[in-house]
């Protein structure tokens, strides 16, 4: 019984967590209440505040269910390669393909790209947001690093610089491509950018490994 009670739950947070996509992407985030999220669940309130503190912990966790995959990708070491170029550039490529391929990866990218303004109950949101960013830029400021001494060579500015730039080259591709998804592939698209970026820091192909 108590096993039974367990899964409802787990169903119930997990049916709370795809009507919140769908009414995020539909309606905008600040245009989406609770009561709106449970009322297309078949839920209560209750219910809600049972699984999560406010609207920014729901939220979290439904950008959690599709994000942690990826950034966990990126933020391990490379299991399969030496080159930390080519770790960035599958990892990258990875998620780039989850978006293009995946509705539920592309869905969620949708809203944290496009519906989303970080007002005041959604600053946990935006400090999620910050967290994972800055993870992500010192990952790749090391790995960019790394490859640049493998290959014996110096960057041509501050590794933190070139992370910055390549983290913006990602979001744009990705912000530009949900704008207008059959305006360019995707994943070819980045693997063109990323390659080029490379070459202009100097590092030359990243490789086959990733794409």
């Amino acid at each position: 019984m108590a096993r039974r009670t367990k899964e409802e739950a787990q169903a119930t947070r997990a049916r709370l967590l795809d009507c919140a996509e769908t009414l995020f992407q539909a309606q905008g985030v600040s245009r989406t209440s609770l009561h709106d999220i449970a009322q297309a669940a078949g839920a209560t309130r209750g219910a809600v505040y049972w699984h999560f503190k406010d609207k920014a912990d729901l939220f979290n966790a439904m950008l959690e269910r599709v994000t942690l995959p990826m950034e966990s990708a990126l933020l391990s070491g490379p299991p399969t390669c030496a080159d930390p170029l080519a770790h960035v550039r599958g990892s990258v490529l990875d998620a780039l393909g989850r978006i293009a391929n995946d509705a539920q990866t592309r869905r969620v990218f949708d809203v944290i790209t496009h519906k989303v303004e970080y007002i005041s109950e959604l600053n946990a949101v935006r400090d999620r947001h910050l967290a994972a960013r800055g993870r992500c830029l010192d990952r790749m400021a090391g790995d960019l690093r790394a490859a640049a001494r493998l290959r014996g060579q110096r960057l041509p500015v501050p590794a933190a610089t070139a992370a910055q730039g390549l983290l913006a080259l990602i979001d744009g591709l990705i912000q530009n491509w949900l704008l207008e998804p059959g305006a360019f592939d995707l994943v070819a698209t980045g693997r063109r950018a990323l390659d080029t970026y490379a070459k202009g820091l100097g590092l030359g192909p990243a490789g086959r490994n990733g794409g």
